[in-house]
Formats: structure tokens, C-alpha cells, sequence
């Protein structure tokens, strides 16, 4: 499943909480896997639907799909009128399809649908869940219950709650018809929308990439650089932008600075969890000739999540 384009959350503060789950959460946000699993396993409630939710979550983010599906499923189990819980578990599940054998991939597609139209049902208003129902309409075959008419329909409700995601939505979907000056018409207009522009500017700087326009490619990372520095709330923005750089292989210097503001932000989420960026850091700066950075790097990764095998790797 493709990365998930979320509206920027409000600016979270360091502030300490007595509540044990709020703690858990600013663990999650702030890419602190392994604080986040010591914070679960000290709960008093360790199984409520919370906190299970809270550690499907943690498990997603360090990729480990299995674990990641239990959790999820136990806290649908618990709060089945969960819209968001819902979501996390269509989430895990399609993570994992992209992974598996092609009748393993259909078994659990099917069930990626089931978990998101349940999650739209429950809450129409949900924009991540519509968002994220969109992208497996268009992307899913027919056989799967996929198809273009039905990403359509989805961008068209998206039109009253989240008009930006709306346009993103019509920009794949003319891109797949190969309608490029549609597709880069849609982009722009998702731009114009967004209170918070920087994460959509990626957006158009990916779809620049694809279509080997790297000059305005660079210049759209360069907007969305601009913008998230003037908007803590889309400080996303600068480790998406560094990742469409890296896979350009262009400004390497720019993607590792990206990387750079985005771990000294406060505005970390758990959508850009903080030891992937340490270790995307590390890469970079292999890439760049440094390689005791890049060591350095990799020590930050593993401090914050040693379960997450990617962040101990060398240059590969």
C-alpha cells in the first residue's frame, strides 16, 4: 500500500501526561518504538482496545505485518464500531499483501476492502478512511472489488470534507489513464486547496519524478521545503520530499538536509517514524562519502527501535 498522505495532525507539545496511553501515543508520534512497547507492557489495562490499536500501530511502523494484524484484529474485536481501528487493521492487512504470493495477496485484498468500506461506513467523515479506500479502489483489480468508477465516487466525498485529498485522488487516477496534463492540473489544484500545502507539493514533486521532469521536480521539493519550515504541523513534508530526492538520486544534500530539519522538529509523526528517518539519514550519507556520520546515524536508528531490521543495515 502506498504511504499514507494524512491531514497534518495539530503540533503535538513535549509536555509530560499521567495518562499512561497518551504517553504510549507521544511515544508513537515521536518514532520512539522501543519506549512505546516498554509504555505498553507496563499498562494496567494492557489488553483494552486502546491499547491494542496503540500497538498495532507501533508494529506497523516497524513493519512487522503479523504482529501488527493480531493487535489490529483484537481491537476490532473489542470496539467493532471503531472507524479508526478499522483502518489501522485494513492498513496492516494491505501492507502485508503487498508482500505475499499472489493467492495469499487476493485472500487478503479482499479483506483490505471489507476493513475500509467498514471504517468509511462507520464514520463517512473520516478522511483518512476515505482517502485510503480511494487509492484501493484505483489500485485493486476488478476481482477484488476494485475499479475507477468507484475511486471516483470516493473523490467526489471527498470534495465536502477534504478537498485537497480530493484532488490528489483525480490526480493518480488521470495519471493511470496517462493523462498527464490532467494528472499535473489535479496536483496543482491540490496545492491550492491545502491549508498546508508543503505535504501536497510532494505530491506534485512525485509526480514530476515518475515523468522524468526532474528540474521542476527539484523546484516543487524546494516549495515544499519552504512551506514546512513555516508550518510545523507539515513537517512530513521534509522526509517525503527527501525520499522523492533519494529516489531521483538528485541533490542528495538537500534530501539528507530535509531529513536533517525533519528529526529536529517537533512535528514528527508516526506516519515518518523518526528511526526510519535515522536510518534513511545513515544511506544518504554513505551516499554522500560520509560513512562515520552514517555509522552515527544508524546508532540513532537502533536507540529508538532495535526490532527494526532495516535500521541495521549497512548501505543495502
Amino acid at each position: 500500500m502506498p504511504a499514507q498522505a494524512a491531514v497534518p495532525p495539530p503540533a503535538r507539545t513535549a509536555l509530560p501526561s499521567k495518562d499512561p496511553l497518551a504517553q504510549v501515543d507521544l511515544a508513537l508520534q515521536a518514532g520512539e518504538a522501543d519506549k512505546a512497547l516498554t509504555l505498553l507492557q507496563s499498562l494496567p489495562q494492557p489488553g483494552s482496545a486502546q491499547a491494542t490499536n496503540l500497538e498495532c500501530r507501533v508494529r506497523y511502523m516497524l513493519e512487522q505485518w503479523d504482529a501488527a494484524i493480531a493487535a489490529c484484529e483484537q481491537a476490532v474485536r473489542l470496539e467493532q464500531q471503531n472507524s479508526g481501528y478499522h483502518l489501522w487493521l485494513g492498513r496492516a492487512l494491505g501492507e502485508k499483501a503487498d508482500r505475499a504470493n499472489f493467492m495469499t495477496a487476493y485472500s487478503l485484498a479482499k479483506r483490505v476492502r471489507v476493513e475500509f468500506e467498514e471504517s468509511v461506513k462507520l464514520n463517512p467523515r473520516n478522511p483518512d478512511a476515505l482517502a485510503d479506500l480511494g487509492d484501493f479502489y484505483f489500485e485493486a483489480p476488478g476481482v477484488v472489488g476494485g475499479g475507477v468508477d468507484k475511486a471516483e465516487a470516493i473523490a467526489s466525498q471527498l470534495d465536502k470534507i477534504d478537498s485537497a485529498r480530493a484532488h490528489e485522488l483525480r490526480g493518480r487516477i488521470a495519471e493511470g489513464r496517462k493523462d498527464l496534463e490532467a494528472a499535473e492540473r489535479e496536483y496543482k489544484q491540490a496545492i491550492a486547496a491545502s491549508p498546508h500545502p508543503a505535504i501536497q507539493w510532494v505530491a506534485l514533486a512525485g509526480f514530476y519524478r515518475r515523468h522524468e521532469r526532474f528540474a521542476e521536480m527539484e523546484s516543487a521539493v524546494h516549495s515544499a521545503a519552504g512551506n514546512a519550515e513555516r508550518d510545523n504541523r507539515a513537517a512530513v513534508a521534509f522526509y517525503d520530499g527527501a525520499g522523492v530526492l533519494s529516489k531521483a538520486n538528485r541533490d542528495l544534500e538537500l534530501a539528507a538536509k530535509m531529513l536533517e530539519d525533519y528529526l529536529a522538529s517537533s512535528g514528527k509523526t508516526e506516519e515518518a517514524p523518526a528511526f526510519m528517518a535515522y536510518s534513511r539519514l545513515a544511506n544518504l550519507k554513505d551516499k554522500l562519502g560520509d560513512p562515520a556520520a552514517a555509522a552515527q546515524e544508524r546508532t540513532q536508528a537502533l536507540a529508538l527501535a532495535h526490532e527494526y531490521k532495516p535500521g541495521s543495515e549497512a548501505r543495502h
